[in-house]
């Protein structure tokens, strides 16, 4: 299998992945606060790793701690803000906001790596872009407050997967993601025990375990997707979460199949074979050499 497509077997399984979390926190309680949400994933992600690990010198000791620590700053914050988002306007607005990440990531990419976009590539980014319009049937609703976070969340996540393709040079996906929920519990830790909420019924415990579980799986499987494609490529795989949630709306929460969610996914998974086959067999991003 070639390297350009295992990186889009990779980002496809991390999408949907990350679409049964998004399922599961739409399921949990309104009780649960976005530090509540937040702290399991964070600290639950760091304890159960270094225990895999057992916190090993190779785990703990980054190539570049600082760009480790922006990182796990800025992925922090945009996960703490489509998460504020999700829970205080219409979904569909939140998604369509956020899902304008791949456009930051060509941006703040151009910055930080020597990737550059053709006209070709913004198209195929644009046809996501649409594709995620069309199935959530984008109307501006809710608050400013929520929408605000949510176009900050996609700034912060565009920022955050071009950081993450330049540290796959040399830190595996295990240690990117450590860090991130290392860094991720000592922001959130304060706010969380003003009012800590503990899952205790068995429900809850399930969730909030299926939630933690599914974060660890697709947050680094994207980080080794890194490896085999560019930040903004990779974040147009990623779209394809919209059309995943979807399905698993009908699936689950009962929703109809409707003529959106056939074109605009049809228009998300254009703009990524598009992406796919545009380069000869054989050209692709350079592997990196870091595992862990």
């Amino acid at each position: 299998m070639s390297a350009r497509r295992k990186g889009l077997v990779i980002m496809l399984a991390s999408a949907g992945i990350f679409a049964v979390m998004g399922l599961l926190m739409k399921l949990l309680g309104p009780e649960y606060r976005v530090w509540d949400i937040a702290i399991y994933r964070f600290v639950g992600g760091a304890v159960i790793l270094g225990a895999l690990f057992r916190f090993n010198r190779h785990l703990l000791r980054p190539a570049r701690p600082r760009l480790m620590l922006v990182r796990g700053v800025v992925g922090s914050i945009a996960f703490l803000s489509i998460t504020y988002a999700i829970r205080s306007i219409p979904f569909s607005t939140a998604m369509v906001l956020f899902y304008s990440f791949p456009a930051f990531a060509a941006l703040f990419s151009t910055c930080i790596s020597p990737e550059r976009l053709s006209l070709y590539e913004i198209i195929c980014i644009l046809a996501a872009l649409v594709g995620v319009g069309v199935i959530f049937d984008f109307r501006p609703e809710g608050d400013v407050i929520g929408q605000a976070m949510a176009v900050l969340g996609a700034v912060f996540a565009g920022l955050t997967v071009a950081i993450i393709r330049d540290l796959r040079r040399d830190h595996g996906p295990v240690m990117i993601y450590f860090y991130f929920c290392v860094i991720g519990s000592c922001i959130c830790i304060v706010p969380f025990m003003q009012n800590p909420q503990i899952p205790f019924h068995g429900t809850d415990l399930m969730i909030v375990g299926g939630i933690l579980a599914s974060s660890i799986v697709a947050q680094i499987l994207m980080n080794q997707g890194f490896s085999y494609c560019k930040s903004w490529e990779g974040g147009l795989f990623m779209t394809s979460e919209v059309v995943f949630a979807a399905l698993l709306g009908v699936l689950f929460l009962g929703e109809s199949v409707t003529w959106r969610l056939l074109a605009g996914g049809l228009l998300i998974f254009a703009g990524g074979a598009a992406i796919r086959y545009q380069f000869p067999r054989g050209d692709h991003p350079p592997r990196t050499t870091a595992h862990r």
